[in-house]
């Protein structure tokens, strides 16, 4: 539901909000008097030439004209605070939540998505929050006040007035009615545009480098102009409103001033009553108005709120399920599991092994084979279809997000640096120790070109260390990996960029300093697992061959290919 759940987040600033309402209320009501005090003055006071008298009621216009201004800028400040504050709690759980969505979920939603719903979504809704108090709660008292008002002064030309009414609520409906789900589209489109925009930013030198340019600017000239047409087309919509309503409001005025006109000359009503009735005629259509903005922006603000509880209300996917243990003597074991991305064609099938505390598991296999895969699992990014993930014997799904975690120091293939220091990308929030982080980092063999840099520790990369070269950038991720002292280490691709000489060092120093270390190192090079205690030769998801190098060599044609292709001969 997410109207109750935005008046969840309102609901700690209802005091504010409370007060707010009665300090534009009192503003609004000294708005509305001061038509009536100046007909009062033209029909009463005026004429029994009274200075005194005069000069009384004009103090009263005076006092009324700044409490009105006073209070209305003091109520507009305090609307301008709760709207803020309303705006940073949503953003604030839409981060959170955004962070603590599974890897299937965020597929769904797709990055760029998230991204517009963190931005312009929430602007829309702190727009609707702020003006809503302000222009929401100010205009219907202006409205209603104003039709009072002219009640009292003369009811046979408030009626003329009240006559135009229904026609102009009848257009607020209809186009109330039809913008939200334009908006709505809208929205969706923005998105689309940020993924492109995000992807040109992220590719701008591979679309240089292959010379795109032209072909990108195509690609971002069509979401482009679809987010143009929907914009057009929701401005249309809204651009009516306006127009027709002054004419509805202009048609009500003109028939007040002729009937006006002939109840003046009939003495039924003074001059200073016909000016305040259009005095009070101008307030009444400004406030109408108003209330028409509000609409834009409820319609706007409420199709934006609505696409962020889509992440608010999204139930937890991988949830915990009970104990279930059983002692198999692995460390992390892979029973008969089978996955698939998008329930329609598996990515692993019937996948086996089991890997003993502190021995090292290499896997080697083609380009979407499904290495990257197993890793995914045995981190929990995803819930096999079928089969079970064990870590010491326990079902990972029966291991809290906190607890699974802390166990891995982990490399990913398309890892990323920060816009931070060396050290501090190395520590990432985690409180490590300067020692841990140069033990780490020498072990790593990063300390050597660190220690060449002027500021050393205390260089400041670039987002995504686009100031270090690939080789650089993977020892400081490994640098990172190490420093935690993980229970499972795992690399995932991250020697590719490594010479032969310092990918050999980096695997010696492991191997001497982390005995206790399960390690998973996913490669393309046979000599960055074959020392490894097991390996794994994947195919289509599928593993076609397992066991030592020397054991693959013998066994595992395919194996045997990509270590002589590699190598020129058979290693020993």
């Amino acid at each position: 539901m997410p109207l109750k759940s935005f008046i969840n987040y309102l609901r700690p600033h209802f005091l504010n909000m409370t007060v707010s309402i009665l300090i534009k209320f009192t503003g609004s009501i000294m708005d509305l008097f001061l038509p009536w005090i100046l007909a009062y003055m033209i029909d009463h006071v005026v004429p029994g030439k009274s200075t005194s008298k005069i000069l009384l009621w004009g103090g009263i216009m005076l006092v009324c004209s700044v409490v009105a201004v006073v209070t209305n800028i003091t109520a507009n400040r305090m609307a301008n605070r709760v709207a803020a504050d309303t705006t940073k709690q949503i953003r604030y759980d839409l981060f959170r939540k955004s962070s603590y969505l599974s890897s299937r979920q965020l597929d769904e939603f797709t990055i760029p998505s998230l991204i517009s719903r963190l931005t312009s979504d929430t602007y829309n809704v702190h727009n609707m929050v702020g003006k809503m108090q302000r222009l929401g709660i100010r205009a219907p008292i202006l409205l209603l006040g104003g039709i009072i008002m002219t009640l009292t002064l003369d009811p046979v030309l408030t009626l003329v007035l009240l006559a135009v009414i229904p026609f102009i609520t009848g257009i607020v409906y209809i186009i109330s009615k039809k913008g939200i789900p334009l908006y709505n589209g809208l929205q969706v489109s923005i998105d689309k545009l940020v993924r492109i925009m995000r992807e040109n930013i992220s590719g701008v030198r591979i679309i240089k480098a292959l010379s795109k340019t032209d072909y990108e600017k195509v690609r971002f000239s069509a979401i482009n102009n679809e987010v143009a047409a929907k914009e057009k087309q929701v401005g249309l919509l809204m651009a009516v409103s306006d127009p027709v309503m002054n004419l509805f409001l202009n048609v009500g005025i003109t028939c007040v001033i002729l009937a006006g006109a002939y109840r003046v000359n009939e003495g039924l009503a003074g001059p200073g009553t016909i000016i305040a009735f259009l005095s009070y005629f101008t307030i009444i259509l400004n406030a109408m108005l108003s209330i028409t903005r509000i609409f834009v922006l409820y319609s706007k603000g409420i199709a934006s709120y609505k696409r962020i509880d889509q992440i608010l209300s999204t139930p937890k996917d991988l949830t915990l399920c009970s104990r279930n243990y059983e002692d198999n003597g692995c460390h992390i074991a892979f029973e008969n599991v089978s996955f698939s991305y998008h329930k329609n064609q598996y990515g692993l099938k019937h996948v086996s092994f089991c890997l003993k505390k502190g021995e090292t598991l290499g896997i080697i296999g083609a380009t979407g084979s499904g290495k990257s895969s197993i890793i995914r699992l045995l981190m929990r990014f995803y819930d096999a279809d079928e089969g079970t993930v064990r870590i010491d014997g326990l079902d990972i799904k029966c291991i809290p997000e906190e607890e699974l975690y802390t166990k891995f120091g982990v490399v990913f293939q398309n890892d990323v640096l920060f816009a931070d220091t060396i050290a501090e990308n190395i520590d990432f929030g985690r409180g490590i120790s300067k020692d841990k982080i140069f033990r780490s980092s020498s072990l790593a063999q990063a300390h050597e070109f660190i220690d060449s840099l002027d500021d050393g520790w205390e260089h400041e990369l670039t987002i995504r260390g686009t100031n270090l070269s690939g080789g650089q950038k993977q020892r400081i991720l490994i640098s990172r990996a190490l420093a935690g002292d993980p229970e499972i280490l795992i690399l995932d691709d991250s020697s590719s960029a490594l010479d032969y000489k310092t990918d050999a060092r980096l695997r010696s120093s492991i191997s001497q300093n982390y005995q206790n270390t399960t390690t998973v190192i996913i490669a393309q090079r046979v000599s960055s697992i074959k020392h490894a205690n097991l390996i794994l030769v994947l195919d289509d998801g599928e593993i076609i061959g397992s066991g030592t190098h020397n054991e693959l060599m013998d066994a595992c044609p395919v194996y045997k290919e990509i270590s002589q292709s590699q190598m020129g001969v058979s290693p020993v």
